[in-house]
């Protein structure tokens, strides 16, 4: 019997409600579930259908297994049926298409943690086990990123199972993104997560649709998938729509598009998976997920009315997701997948040092601050961060002060500037810009021009220096700077920490990407059969909402 929902009428007093009976279950020699005790282990028998009872006496409402189904009584012991559920596995919490474009087996991702935290490792840990991982090329030179293109296709074979990696926006550095872009789509890279985009970028509009094709019949077929991470309505809709003819015809004048390739731009969205990020740690904007979801997902159905699309378009959810019932929630909310980020660099694959996380397996909720970015410093752009056992946040937001308040390095009052000097920069302003102007040498000599051009510049350049490298001490491991890492971390950690106490994930050292990532699938799971069986009237125990960790293979 397919499952259904409950008639229901209610008790002039509204206390009582009285479920329609679609017929008769008997036993196999086995009784229904009524006590909390009984209801609570059986919530976990996912992988079976179950049948909600109730007993003809004392009205009990219950649930039992197998057994047969009549439509009238004949005289053995049975309880009267209100419904069916059919099992469920955690693979189908979302949407089917997504499996079937990605090739994957689980609505799962692991983010692209910059900086390489999210590491060739572990992308490789969650293809094997039939997930998604992003790389986080963020922050990594373009020989480095090569590297660990190199180390995936090595392990999983060029066109074996699926895999992405990071393309971020780099408004201080656009020819940067530019090779970038041109070395993923050289390296036939077919998934890319897009993060950090305000707009549209022709490198990123380019890779979008590079090689895209229709066959004879007319059927259009994409051989690269973004995933635009978003948080605000405004960014989503420039994903959603196809790419503006002036960037196409562009692209066509460069060489960079063939007209064909044009031409079915013209008809196709620039993404079609949308990450909403939520309140997440690195860059964010501290939305809740249950506010911001529903407000992406009916502007895509919005623009797909409009735009006339026949191609889903799928909506996942990122951002808090550190816990069974928040990973539950998200799918409850219509998430074609769910994406993880600040749990796994406390993960074993995770580029971050192990003192990093030892520091992050210590997080509770309140243990994050928002501080300046390096690499969006100027504009004021911040990122979300760990704030027990550092003081990064502080320090950073005490640059950006400066740096708003003053013209130029020169102009910073002495007992300020001895401050930084000594705390944060560890060497003279003089010193610092030197060490800073032989980076952007050798990176980006118009920045150098621009800078010694421009004092206000250089501060943010010297500044910039300090942020940006705080992350890689906190990378290395760099004891005598312990103080100053930047490990990105939102409350989703401190959830996390809550929910592994006192079991096998509270231990660092088995926090492994995919332990973290099917436990959470299988509690998801847990807690969806429970709610669609307190919602049928079975007095669900607390408890079966907690579930709790344990190896999984």
């Amino acid at each position: 019997m397919r499952s259904q929902r409950l008639a229901v009428s209610t008790h002039p007093r509204g206390k009582h409600y009285d479920m329609q009976e679609f017929g008769i279950w008997t036993g196999d020699g086995s009784a229904p579930a009524f006590h909390q005790a009984e209801i609570l282990v059986a919530t976990q028998r996912l992988r079976e259908s179950v049948h909600v009872v109730r007993e003809p006496s004392a009205g009990r409402v219950g649930i039992a297994y197998g057994g047969t189904l009549t439509a009238q009584r004949n005289g053995k012991p049975s309880w009267s049926l209100l419904g069916t559920l059919p099992a469920i596995y955690p693979e189908w919490l979302g949407d089917r298409s997504f499996g079937e474009v990605h090739g994957t087996r689980f609505p799962y991702v692991a983010g692209e943690m910059a900086n390489g935290i999210a590491t060739a490792r572990m992308v490789i840990a969650m293809a094997r086990a039939d997930m998604l991982g992003f790389f986080g090329a963020a922050g990594l030179t373009l020989e480095r990123v090569e590297q660990a293109i190199d180390e995936i296709e090595g392990a999983l074979g060029r066109d074996g199972a699926p895999w992405g990696i990071n393309l971020i926006h780099s408004p201080n550095e656009p020819a940067l993104e530019e090779a970038v872009a041109d070395l993923y789509i050289r390296r036939r890279v077919r998934r890319v997560s897009a993060s950090a985009y305000m707009g549209l970028t022709l490198p990123l509009v380019r890779y979008a649709y590079s090689g895209v094709c229709a066959d004879a019949s007319g059927r259009v077929t994409r051989c690269n998938h973004v995933f635009a991470k978003i948080s605000r309505p405004e960014v989503a809709r420039r994903f959603m729509e196809p790419a503006p003819a002036e960037m196409l015809d562009a692209l066509v004048s460069r060489g960079q598009l063939s007209a064909d390739e044009a031409r079915l731009a013209r008809t196709l969205a620039v993404a079609e998976d949308y990450t909403v990020e939520a309140d997440s740690g690195g860059h964010t904007d501290n939305r809740p997920l249950t506010a911001l979801f529903p407000t992406i997902l009916a502007l895509r159905d919005q623009v797909t009315a409009m735009q006339g699309y026949t191609r889903p378009m799928r909506v996942g959810a990122a951002g808090g997701l550190g816990t069974p019932s928040s990973i539950a929630a998200a799918f409850s909310l219509g998430a074609a997948y769910v994406l993880t980020g600040s749990i796994n660099q406390a993960a074993v694959e995770s580029g971050l040092h192990a003192d990093g996380r030892e520091m992050l397996a210590k997080a509770d909720l309140a243990d994050v601050a928002m501080a300046p970015a390096a690499d969006m410093f100027e504009l004021g752009v911040q990122v979300q961060v760990l704030k027990r056992g550092t003081m990064f946040s502080v320090r950073a937001k005490k640059l950006y002060d400066l740096y708003r308040s003053y013209p130029s390095l020169e102009t910073i009052p002495a007992d300020e500037r001895a401050r930084v000097e000594k705390d944060m920069l560890r060497c003279s302003f003089e010193d610092a810009w030197q060490s800073t102007r032989e980076f952007w040498q050798g990176t980006d000599p118009e920045e150098v021009a621009r800078a010694e051009a421009d004092p206000h510049h250089r501060m943010a350049l010297v500044f910039r220096s300090y942020l940006g490298q705080s992350s890689k001490w906190s990378i290395a491991g760099v004891p005598e700077r312990r103080t100053d890492y930047q490990i990105w971390c939102g409350p989703a950690m401190g959830a996390f920490n809550a929910w592994t106490a006192g079991s096998f994930l509270a231990e660092p050292d088995n926090r492994s990407v995919v332990q973290i990532a099917r436990n959470l699938l299988e509690g998801a799971a847990v807690v969806t059969r429970a709610q669609q069986l307190r919602s049928f009237g079975v007095p669900v125990p607390p408890a079966a909402f907690d579930y709790r960790p344990r190896p999984l293979q």
